[in-house]
């Protein structure tokens, strides 16, 4: 067993990946600190670099409260970066003391190097030789991709025993990223003339086929699941094989009793079954998924023989 998961589970509050309100991200940040049972909360911009003025003076104060709530802060880069400024951002935070930087894109990983710094899952990890090379640089945490099996997050695990490896387990997830914007595309606009459109709808877009079947959500340069990633049955095993910290997309949803379902689950306080339901009572009208995990198409809900699972 690696010994990285004989260390006590974590929960982590990633980073908010939609265009809200300043009012509401302020707010919500307040409830995370004050009220979410999590060990960890990404704060930062991860979609769009046009975003960021919205909230970029509010960061400080948002980190200080969140460290004095006792929270470890992980400050997320940019998973597109395309310009020097986006560098010199991802420059100036790396002198910053006692804040781990996740980095999203390879140009991010190119300026942390030789520092300790966590490695985001925008990037693709599919291998043992990558994950050496991106410890060898100096990552202390790696998050590692959605798409994953089991099977190839266990002989991740395995060769990686002493490095803190984290799984998303709820959440829409991310599928890829461009750098045109479909989501002013979709309302006749242009990029540059964008009019901040994704923030319209806080938890993406959702798109159908042409039949009218769920498909997928936009939101701004990203493409995301249409389902909610749900991984409640499959934590226990994941932590055997070595993921100790277990990952919480944010949504509109109360993403506060979302985290103290997860923490129940991991305290053996209430089982799959019914951390699965709740989760699904919490998040309201989506469907859930598991696909990825068991090397099925990633959109659909897998069910563990002889476990009974929720509608």
């Amino acid at each position: 067993m690696p010994s990285s998961a004989l260390s006590a589970p974590r929960l982590v509050m990633g980073p908010v990946l939609f265009h809200w309100q300043a009012d509401y991200l302020r707010d919500f940040y307040a409830r995370i600190a004050d009220e979410a049972d999590v060990d960890v909360v990404h704060v930062g911009e991860v979609v769009c670099a046009k975003r960021m003025p919205f909230f970029d003076r509010d960061w400080p104060d948002v980190i200080e409260r969140l460290q004095r709530a006792g929270k470890q802060v992980v400050y997320s880069t940019l998973a597109l970066v395309m310009g020097d400024r986006e560098v010199g951002i991802i420059r100036d935070l790396a002198e910053m003391p006692d804040l781990l930087i996740e980095a999203n894109d390879f140009s991010a990983i190119g300026v942390l190097a030789g520092r300790p710094h966590m490695v985001g899952p925008y990037v693709n990890i599919y291998n043992e030789g990558t994950l050496r090379y991106m410890i060898e640089r100096g990552a202390t945490r790696i998050a590692l991709p959605w798409e994953l099996p089991e099977s190839s997050i266990a002989n991740l695990c395995a060769a990686a025993p002493d490095v803190e490896l984290e799984m998303q387990v709820f959440g829409r997830v991310p599928l890829a990223i461009s750098a045109r914007c479909y989501s002013a595309r979709a309302n006749g606009l242009h990029k540059d003339g964008c009019r901040y459109v994704c923030g319209d709808t806080p938890d993406g877009m959702n798109v159908d086929t042409l039949d009218g079947a769920p498909f997928l959500a936009v939101n701004g340069l990203q493409t995301l699941s249409g389902t909610y990633l749900e991984l409640s049955a499959e934590m226990a095993d994941l932590h055997r094989a070595g993921i100790n910290l277990f990952r919480l997309s944010p949504h509109r949803c109360d993403m506060v009793a979302i985290a103290t379902v997860y923490r129940q689950l991991l305290g053996g306080l209430i089982g799959p079954e019914e951390a699965h339901q709740a989760v699904l009572d919490i998040a309201g009208d989506v469907n859930l998924a598991n696909g990825f995990l068991h090397a099925i198409p990633g959109a659909e809900l897998y069910r563990i023989p002889g476990q009974a699972q929720p509608e």
